[in-house]
């Protein structure tokens, strides 16, 4: 056992699960279980691997693998930052497995964050990138674009821009910038084309993700293509984050604050929590359980459902539009909005929604119609009205 492990008085019956999202791509599930493995090393006590979705083991099928062992165990997101997964899922996980194995005592971590460790981290990765293009900060301008996946949580947004302004304080670049490959903006294309009116020598574009799937080869793509197309500003793209021992550090950090109850998330600036500018409708948390109890309420002092209709009484169909991470990209989040629109333009009886992950990766962005079981795919903003005029068709026609 590590000397860290003798410091906190870790018993013997004490076990983590490192927790990841998940991927059809089994490299990226392999690099789990390999931080899995280096964390155990790291800090002596047992450590498993479990995903989100799309990978197994799944949360469930991993705790109760583990609980009939230990007394104590730690669940530990492998997540940049805080966003749906880590403030709804996760705790939920969390809340379950106390409810199924009573005598375990379970703690949840905090996401990887903004840590000193990731800062040195991606200040080694921005040096591989100038010596590649045969620059040095220290002599030409450099300016850095960090490029991150994007999310539909403005905490999480937040936390991009932070990072990158960290990057930046006490180096010697030019300027770093945000980015973002999909979700929100600015996108890559557009930070990139800013960063170049300043005119620097070089311009080093770091991927802000774990492993070097889909969304990494966009983020290359996209630094290719202003190279090739901006002869007055070399520019690369660096390596994601992956396995580092450096980010042991950090799991090492957030696994000791669960297991001492002492995890701090953002929760003033949660948007599951209080309504922010934009994303009133977005409901988890504190207040997903107001809107239930209310609801509830709602259902209870009304005696006949049938000649009283309310206002959440069920449509007439549903339409589930993929924002998850591929379909997101992909430009789901105006194809969610155009269907809104196109619903109350046509004065539709059509409840519109977002979703997660709808296992139909590749053939983004999705909308799934229901009770009528049809599935659209390769969706564009453009196709909403057709959509939904579909939807309100007679049988048959």
């Amino acid at each position: 056992m590590s000397r860290a492990a003798d410091a906190v008085g870790i018993g013997s019956d004490e076990a983590v699960l490192l927790v990841g999202h998940g991927s059809r791509r089994e490299r990226s599930n392999e690099s789990v279980r390999e931080l899995a493995a280096g964390l155990e090393a790291r800090i002596g006590v047992p450590t498993d691997a479990a995903f989100l979705e799309l990978a197994e083991p799944a949360i469930p099928d991993a705790i109760d693998h583990l609980a009939p062992g230990v007394s104590r165990l730690t669940l530990v997101p492998l997540s940049l930052f805080a966003a749906s997964h880590v403030k709804n899922d996760l705790p939920l996980a969390v809340n379950r497995a106390r409810d199924e194995h009573p005598d375990v005592r379970f703690h949840g971590g905090a996401h990887l964050g903004i840590h000193p460790a990731i800062l040195d981290l991606l200040d080694d990765r921005a040096a591989a990138v100038e010596e590649t293009l045969g620059v040095d900060r220290a002599s030409d301008d450099v300016a850095v674009v960090l490029c991150a996946r994007g999310s539909s949580d403005p905490d999480s947004n937040a936390d991009v821009h932070k990072l990158a302004r960290l990057l930046y304080e006490g180096r010697s670049f030019a300027r770093v910038e945000t980015a973002f490959i999909g979700v929100t903006e600015p996108l890559l294309d557009e930070a990139l084309r800013d960063v170049a009116r300043a005119r620097p020598d070089a311009v080093v574009v770091l991927p802000y993700m774990l492993g070097d799937g889909v969304l990494t080869g966009r983020i290359r793509d996209g630094a290719g293509e202003f190279d090739a197309s901006t002869p007055y500003v070399a520019a690369a793209a660096g390596d994601p984050l992956g396995t580092d021992d450096r980010l042991l550090d950090v799991l090492a950090d957030r696994w000791q604050e669960a297991r001492t109850d002492s995890v701090d998330m953002s929760c003033d600036t949660c948007k599951y929590k209080v309504e922010l500018d934009g994303y009133e409708t977005d409901e988890g948390g504190a207040r997903a359980m107001l809107r239930a109890l209310t609801h509830q309420q709602a259902h209870a002092d009304r005696d006949a459902v049938a000649d009283e209709p309310h206002a959440h009484d069920a449509p007439a169909a549903h339409l589930a539009v993929c924002t998850n991470q591929t379909c997101a990209a992909d430009g789901a989040p105006a194809v969610l909005e155009t269907l809104r629109q196109a619903v109350r333009d046509a004065g539709a009886d059509v409840h519109v929604t977002r979703s997660s992950c709808l296992d139909q990766c590749g053939d983004g962005p999705v909308v799934a119609q229901y009770p009528d079981g049809v599935w659209y795919g390769g969706c564009e903003a453009d196709d909403a009205e057709r959509i939904v005029v579909r939807r309100r068709a007679p049988t048959g026609s």
